[in-house]
């Protein structure tokens, strides 16, 4: 596969590794997009799994419609069974990071059937998440949220100086200079920034979204150098999964776990999957 549609919207995706291995989709966060997994899928794929690696609502360049409605949690989240349907897969593991993980645990609770596990990297499940907001150090470190509420003004910003002040909060968070560059570049492409803020402009209309208790083998791994997601909501997510649960914990690994820690990733993905065959 190179692309999969959904009613008029065109998505690309990198489809790899065994084309009879156990499926995984990838679903990346922001500013990312599917390359997020370029270290991470080779791995994966010399373990026999496939990997189908999306770039999501608002980063694929035919799939970016207009309104925030447009990019609420249920919207993002059929995007992906629109994927699995034109692949021909009833279900697949299923990893998500950052707002891709958000994604996956969206899928887990709504949608069990269609995930035969469920692995979230650095994100929280997002009930552990609201609770965290009013109990932590969670809402200073999301603050950043609220800044992208604003109309026109995050992106003229981030963009300033070709980029610079986006460039320079990237650069800062830990993630690798390649990826920064990539990043960057992609987000300066026509609408590409509106687009990918727009996931998070939907974050008011979440009452519409609840997401509720995961019945899915689930996989958590955070990061103690999260500068994003703190360490109280990690510890409550397990609240939320009704399933076989697992809390792995990355020491010094920043926010960005696919590109930094791909390795380690990759083996408890591995282990993960297999744990259900």
């Amino acid at each position: 596969m190179r692309q999969f549609r959904r009613g008029g919207l065109v998505f690309d995706v990198r489809d790899g590794g065994p084309p009879d291995g156990e499926p995984v989709v990838l679903l990346h966060g922001f500013p990312q997009d599917s390359s997020a997994f370029d270290r991470l899928a080779p791995l994966l794929h010399g373990a026999g799994l496939r990997t189908l690696a999306p770039d999501q609502r608002g980063y694929s360049p035919g799939a970016r419609p207009p309104g925030r409605s447009a990019y609420r949690l249920r919207e993002v989240t059929a995007d992906v069974l629109a994927l699995l349907d034109e692949a021909g897969l009833e279900s697949a593991h299923v990893v998500g990071h950052d707002w891709g993980g958000a994604v996956a645990w969206a899928l887990g609770a709504w949608h069990p059937g269609r995930v035969r596990t469920l692995t979230s990297l650095s994100t929280p499940h997002p009930a552990a998440m609201a609770r965290s907001l009013v109990t932590s150090d969670q809402a200073l470190r999301s603050t950043y949220m609220a800044l992208f509420q604003l109309p026109v003004l995050p992106e003229r910003l981030l963009l300033a100086r070709d980029g610079e002040l986006l460039r320079g909060v990237l650069e800062s968070s830990g993630l690798p200079a390649d990826a920064v560059a990539r990043y960057v570049a992609r987000m300066r492409g026509p609408g590409a920034l509106s687009a990918a803020l727009a996931w998070y402009r939907a974050v008011p209309l979440a009452a519409r979204d609840t997401v509720g208790r995961v019945t899915v083998p689930t996989l958590h791994v955070w990061s103690t150098g999260d500068v994003a997601l703190g360490r109280a909501a990690t510890e409550r997510t397990r609240d939320h999964v009704a399933a076989p649960y697992r809390l792995e914990v990355l020491e010094g690994v920043p926010h960005w776990i696919p590109e930094v820690a791909a390795e380690r990733t990759a083996e408890l993905v591995t282990v993960h999957v297999r744990s259900t065959a």
